[in-house]
């Protein structure tokens, strides 16, 4: 093997190992039994998973943030999807800054249009008498503005890869537009739509920066319960609560890789 080869495998393995090992220790450390982390532990537990699951803000946390996760993945996805269709194939002008106000919400940071929303929906709420923040569409509408972007870059990959040869014999043998999309260019781009519906939940799902604004009394998501929870305790329970939602979200990535194969798209 030459020394080029070696340096580029090495490099590889570095770079997978500085971005992997941290999830490792985290996975470990959650089944540590001393309340306060020590190297080496004196002994493995899974009490702190048992009292992840038995502590009511994390299920309430849990359930908000799949709901709004879930929610937010069925109106971004198909409005991106549209959005990216209108940028590949169609010729509207100013595309490049259409373009980057789509992608807009991904490149601000997260807390700064948490605050601009923020004021916003106050505005809204002092002159039409909308009570939006602290309710889950106001938490929703937010979201949306996270699930459109990522839809938007990930679908139009998958179009600006797509062999159009099928479509324009459809369209030439007198099928209707809108049948050309739905029996020719839907299912070439359906990996793509399922790629930008996983990605677009586990952005809205591990949100934090966005949503710590915008959550009201008594309705908390998942990252902001494990917030609130590390203000007055520090154990191992946290690492439990993370390293659930690492095994789920990477068995998602799994089965949706399987099926659709998303080193193709992103």
């Amino acid at each position: 093997m030459r020394l080029s080869g070696l340096l580029y495998r090495s490099g590889i393995w570095i770079a997978y190992t500085v971005m992997l090992l941290p999830v490792v220790l985290l996975i470990v450390t959650s089944f540590f039994s001393d309340a306060i982390i020590t190297f080496p532990p004196s002994g493995l537990s899974l009490d702190w998973y048992h009292n992840a699951i038995r502590r009511s803000e994390f299920l309430g946390g849990f359930t908000v943030s799949l709901k709004v996760a879930a929610i937010a993945t069925l109106i971004g996805v198909p409005a991106g999807t549209a959005a990216a269709l209108a940028l590949v194939r169609s010729r509207i002008r100013f595309k490049q800054a259409i373009s980057t106000f789509l992608l807009g919400p991904i490149i601000v940071p997260g807390i700064v249009a948490g605050t601009a929303l923020y004021l916003i929906y106050l505005m809204a709420q002092n002159r039409f008498d909308m009570d939006i923040v602290g309710t889950l569409p106001g938490l929703v509408a937010a979201h949306v503005l996270l699930t459109i972007p990522w839809t938007v870059r990930v679908v139009t990959a998958g179009l600006q890869g797509l062999d159009t040869s099928a479509e324009e014999a459809a369209a030439n043998l007198g099928a209707r537009p809108w049948v050309v999309f739905y029996r020719i260019t839907l299912p070439l781009i359906r990996p793509a739509i399922v790629a930008a519906s996983l990605f677009s939940f586990i952005q809205s799902f591990e949100n934090l920066e966005l949503t710590l604004l915008l959550v009201g009394p008594g309705m908390s998501t998942l990252p902001i319960a494990m917030l609130n929870y590390l203000e007055f305790q520090i154990d191992p329970t946290l690492a439990a609560v993370a390293s659930i939602q690492i095994v789920v979200i990477a068995t998602m990535m799994l089965i949706t890789d399987r099926y659709v194969k998303l080193s193709r798209i992103v």
